[in-house]
């Protein structure tokens, strides 16, 4: 009977130390599977919500793009973007005379005030420095402050728009060809 009762004793002593054994497996499992389903979580939200971290860039407008350029402005033109009304051949008779066929509006769908640039591609030299157009005015009979030689000249005309404190708030880079004849 002795030996039956420490058999019991000893029985009892390996069933608790098993049932500890079990209880701490249960919880490292349960432990390790809800880490893998908060990782898969994790996984899946930035999928589902992919965000889009590339950068926004203004478009350069070329004679091959411009209508449809202009047409995508129209579509969506908000505070800080541009509605695009302009010639990009500018004709002049002489390099000092005003232009017979220059013409930049900001259009009254546009929200901001601007002001543009127009600088030579071959040596980035500024040969005209726009006053700033109000929304709904234009410029025409356009006289450069740099005159240029006879020819046809590779240029970029630069449009600054304006916050309501006139400070610029973005910009959009347009080709710009200027013939003179003489």
């Amino acid at each position: 009977m002795a030996k039956q009762s420490s058999q019991e004793r000893i029985s009892e002593k390996l069933h608790i130390g098993n049932g500890t054994k079990t209880h701490k497996k249960n919880i490292v499992i349960f432990i390790c599977i809800l880490a893998v389903i908060i990782i898969f979580g994790i996984i899946g939200l930035l999928l589902f919500f992919k965000l889009d971290t590339t950068e926004k860039r203004n478009v350069v407008v070329t004679p091959e793009n411009v209508e449809e350029t202009l047409e995508q402005m129209k579509e969506k033109t908000q505070a800080g973007q541009y509605e695009v009304t302009m010639n990009t051949t500018w004709e002049f008779e002489k390099g000092d005379s005003a232009s017979t066929n220059a013409y930049v509006e900001n259009s009254t769908s546009n929200a901001n005030d601007v002001y543009f640039d127009v600088i030579r591609n071959d040596t980035g030299e500024a040969i005209l420095k726009s006053p700033i157009i109000p929304v709904g005015s234009h410029l025409e009979n356009i006289t450069l402050d740099k005159p240029l030689d006879a020819g046809t000249h590779a240029c970029m005309l630069t449009y600054h728009l304006l916050d309501s404190s006139g400070n610029p708030v973005s910009k959009l880079n347009i080709n710009l060809k200027i013939h003179v004849a003489d």
